[in-house]
């Protein structure tokens, strides 16, 4: 069971980093969607975040795969497994396909070797972190500024693997945790903002240029913050959780100006997720 094997790697854990990410026993494959690991030392919330990182490879991808590798904190930490076990041989003829500069830039320097969805447009897996989670899976992602490469990869998956920690889930809806980013094109950017602001489901929500750097959604510079495809980032934030984000989802990509969004529905095939308690794992 998957959680048997969890629970090796947490004790492994405790005692040297490495050797909780040793190749675990061929049991951990199975599934148990309601288990959870218990540890017996605290760790921090990059050392939970290599965990769900590292588990997710390990778990998930398998030789002669062609994987899409995400971007953020904690999908850089999946990016790096799979580096390792190219490495040592644990791996074999694996193509990945990145969702940013900076993934495609870590992933070189890995000697992971990279294809792009010209190529490959059908992949084994994709996996990545998320910025929310709702009970039903659905995701905002973004924040990172890779949302639209990011989308174009996973639904190209037969698996979306979702790697976060416990501060991502909400029980409430998606929205008040977090800001739903959206991708515009530069022309009559503001027009753009303003219509996306007044859509029925968007109601009540307050619509914020992003500014400074397009990796992060707080403003760190004075200048319009410009992503790897050279577009604009408008940043939704809400009060109140979402009533229907499929329905939110639809309504926006539907919008002339707007490349993409930040909501991902209908896409996940499992989250782990990482908590001061240990490691938990959640299916549709």
């Amino acid at each position: 069971m998957r959680v048997l094997a969890s629970v090796v790697c947490a004790l492994a854990y405790a005692i040297s980093p490495a050797a909780a990410f040793a190749p675990a026993p061929s049991f951990h494959r199975a599934v148990s969607s309601s288990s959870v690991l218990k540890m017996s030392t605290k760790l921090t919330q990059d050392e939970l975040k290599q965990m769900v990182g590292y588990k997710s490879v390990d778990d998930y991808v398998k030789s002669g795969m062609v994987v899409g590798l995400g971007t953020g904190s904690t999908a850089y930490f999946a990016v790096e497994r799979l580096g390792q076990l190219l490495k040592d041989g644990t791996l074999e003829d694996i193509v990945a396909i990145p969702t940013s500069i900076r993934t495609k830039e870590q992933a070189e320097e890995l000697g992971i070797p990279l294809v792009t969805l010209d190529t490959h447009s059908k992949l084994d897996v994709a996996i990545d972190g998320a910025d929310e989670v709702d009970p039903d899976l659905n995701l905002v992602k973004g924040g990172g500024g890779a949302l639209l490469r990011e989308k174009m990869v996973e639904v190209c998956a037969d698996k979306f693997i979702v790697i976060v920690d416990e501060s991502k889930l909400t029980d409430a809806g998606l929205g008040p945790g977090f800001p739903v980013p959206v991708e515009i094109t530069p022309f009559c950017h503001e027009h753009t903002m303003r219509t996306v602001a007044e859509l029925p489901s968007c109601k009540g929500c307050k619509a914020v240029l992003r500014m400074g750097s397009s990796s992060s959604n707080v403003p760190d510079g004075d200048e319009i913050a410009v992503t790897d495809n050279g577009n604009y980032i408008v940043d939704l934030h809400f009060e109140e959780p979402i009533k229907d984000a499929p329905k939110m989802a639809d309504e926006i990509k539907n919008t002339v100006g707007v490349v993409d969004h930040g909501l991902f529905c209908g896409l996940t095939t499992a989250v782990i997720i990482a908590g001061s308690d240990g490691i938990s794992v959640k299916e549709p």
